[in-house]
């Protein structure tokens, strides 16, 4: 069967196309609309998604939509009901969306469709499993395991903040579930914008965060007692009571009491202009122990429940790498597969999945041989020299053409120089990490890298760590972590012999001053716990980012790089060679590749937006 999914209207809208099973193409919208978590229709992505495959509309046998929005709008109802009179101006607000929308959700999707092409609704399925269904799906049919546990976690679907489910064959079967208004993933997100970051999509800045608190502190245990206390009630399965006087989600337009927050932890909600205090980053990391733990609590649920040996991840909170690490080390499961595109967008590729296996009911095939059905999640568009010349002569652009095996040479010299490199080669990723393909790339072993692609590049604040692309047979040379880590979804230590002995006295010293210490012979990607969130790169699903990082390694004897992703802040990842071209021309990055070319920022001709990209692209 040829089978859409589509998840849009909330935020990451995306497109995915399965045939038979087999995932053909995924992509978000905001990669096209260049509108970061662009949640409007789909539309490009769709026609991408079809392009792919050499197909229109009248081919496709179901079209699955990644949630109910009728359960939503039941959850909207009966919340503003519970908690009447409060709310009245959130529902105020909300009502007429949904009433002029998405009351009417199949005449949207119909309607949004006629944009992309004409299609035959008596011949094709129109498809609505549950939000967490979705992820669920997204996460199990792509794995390797015939049978699973399966736990999804993030801010709400319909009902369902959390679920444990069972997989086996082609059947999901949904084991327990935790209920709005109780929710981890909201819980999170409560805490992000209370230490100044932006919802739904700063998470993983209160993530990278978290280390920068002092784990010897009495403040950090204290915090944790205290959202013990007073915020979140824990059961012994992982599930959760929220105290609701705390929050202002369910009816409000905002996602807590700053009142209550500030007279519980001692200051003031930051803005996020303002400088981070020792105080911000020791909640952070007070916040990161808790979910920890309820991860870990839920996960002990699910095997209880299932007596399964191998667990899958999905939904926005499996995007925290930290947990996701810890939780392996945990030894809870022997094996866990997360899906890489976790969060909403990934349930596009779920809802085709599950209308494929749970609808359909055909039998899954699975392949022993490759470590999960995803394709490295290299799912998206790429682009031919044809695209690259087109590109020069348009823009004036000045590039030199190399056989392949001579650019990652030229690449190597440049890294090991001191340069940051746009890397840009064949199918863009799906999901939230770039993973090799749309890249921004650097020397590891320089101590000036991190300051320079997060103040001259990627212009944004000077905490935030980057990954390490390694060479998937040289990962134990440099992390504790003897498994895989495809998709950068792990966070592990460095080697202890890779180490530097810290100064006495480091986990009181000032943010800043702890942020440059060299803490390792690999500095730029050493977090400052000694972490690091790793990418191991194999050369069957990437051969072309492997053979450069090789490269790099003969000359250096350094298997890995610094990757991260290939755009400004507040930009999503560029799609297409010009939006390289762009992003090159618009920061301090050295040189970009796309595909056999290398282009020289110094060669370049004048660009005359060089600046516009802030007011473009807001702080994200």
């Amino acid at each position: 069967m040829k089978i859409l999914g589509i998840s849009a209207l909330y935020h990451d809208s995306a497109a995915a196309l399965t045939i038979d099973g087999e995932v053909i193409s995924a992509a978000q919208e905001e990669r096209f609309t260049r509108k970061k978590q662009d949640d409007s229709f789909p539309v490009n992505a769709i026609n991408f998604c079809l392009d792919e495959a050499g197909l229109d509309l009248t081919s496709i046998d179901a079209v699955v939509f990644y949630d109910k929005p009728i359960l939503k709008f039941e959850r909207l109802l009966e919340t503003y009901y519970a908690f009447a009179p409060k709310g009245v101006s959130s529902f105020v607000t909300a009502m007429p969306v949904w009433m002029k929308e998405k009351m009417f959700f199949k005449k949207l999707i119909k309607d949004e469709l006629k944009k992309v092409g004409d299609i035959d609704w008596s011949a094709t399925q129109l498809l609505f499993p549950e939000h967490h269904l979705s992820h669920a799906a997204s996460a199990f049919y792509p794995s390797p395991y015939d049978e699973s546990a399966i736990l999804t976690i993030d801010g709400v679907g319909e009902w369902a903040t959390a679920s444990i489910c069972h997989g086996k064959g082609n059947k999901i079967k949904i084991l327990k579930e935790l209920k709005f208004p109780h929710s981890l993933g909201l819980l999170y997100s409560a805490f992000t914008y209370f230490l100044g970051f932006k919802v739904n999509s700063g998470e993983y800045k209160l993530m990278g965060l978290a280390p920068y608190g002092n784990p010897e502190s009495e403040e950090v245990k204290n915090f944790v007692k205290k959202i013990k206390a007073e915020i979140v009630d824990v059961k012994e399965d992982g599930s959760i009571r929220l105290n609701q006087s705390y929050f202002n989600y369910a009816t409000g337009l905002r996602m807590i009491r700053e009142s209550k927050w500030e007279k519980l932890f001692g200051f003031s909600t930051r803005k996020p202009e303002d400088e981070l205090l020792q105080v911000h980053c020791n909640l952070g990391l007070a916040i990161q122990y808790l979910t920890e733990e309820l991860v870990q609590l839920m996960t002990k649920e699910a095997k209880r429940l299932t007596g399964s040996s191998n667990l899958c991840l999905a939904g926005g909170v499996a995007l925290n790498c930290v947990s996701n690490g810890k939780l392996q080390k945990s030894n809870i499961f022997e094996n866990i597969y997360i899906q890489p595109a976790a969060g909403d967008a990934g349930g596009a590729l779920g809802a085709a999945l599950a209308g494929e296996y749970i609808f359909n009911g055909s039998d899954r095939k699975l392949d022993s041989t490759k470590m999960d059905s995803m394709k490295g999640g290299y799912l998206g568009p790429e682009f031919d020299d044809k695209e690259i010349v087109k590109l020069s002569n348009k823009l004036g652009a000045v590039g030199v053409r190399y056989d392949f095996d001579k650019l990652v040479d030229e690449v190597a010299i440049h890294l090991n120089e001191g340069c940051a490199i746009g890397w840009f080669q064949g199918r863009m990723e799906f999901g939230p990490r770039a993973l090799g393909n749309r890249s921004i790339i650097g020397d590891p072993r320089n101590p000036e890298m991190q300051k320079k692609l997060n103040l001259k590049i990627k212009y944004r604040e000077s905490f935030r760590p980057f990954a390490p692309s390694v060479l998937a047979e040289d990962c134990e040379e440099y992390f504790q972590h003897k498994g895989t880590s495809p998709y950068m979804l792990l966070v592990h230590p460095v080697a202890e012999k890779q180490r530097n002995e810290l100064p006495s006295g480091y986990n009181d010293l000032p943010l800043k001053e702890k942020l440059y210490t060299v803490r390792s012979t690999i500095p730029a990607i050493t977090h400052i716990d000694f972490s690091a969130r790793i990418q191991t790169v194999h050369k069957e699903t990437n051969p072309k980012y492997w053979q450069m990082i090789n490269a790099f390694k003969k000359l250096t004897g350094c298997g890995m790089v610094v990757n991260t992703s290939f755009n400004v802040r507040g930009e999503p990842i560029v799609c297409t060679p010009e939006d390289a071209y762009r992003c090159l021309m618009r920061t301090e990055m050295d040189y970009l590749v796309l595909g056999n070319y290398i282009f020289k920022k110094e060669d370049q001709p004048q660009w005359q937006d060089k600046d516009n990209w802030k007011e473009e692209f807001t702080l994200d």
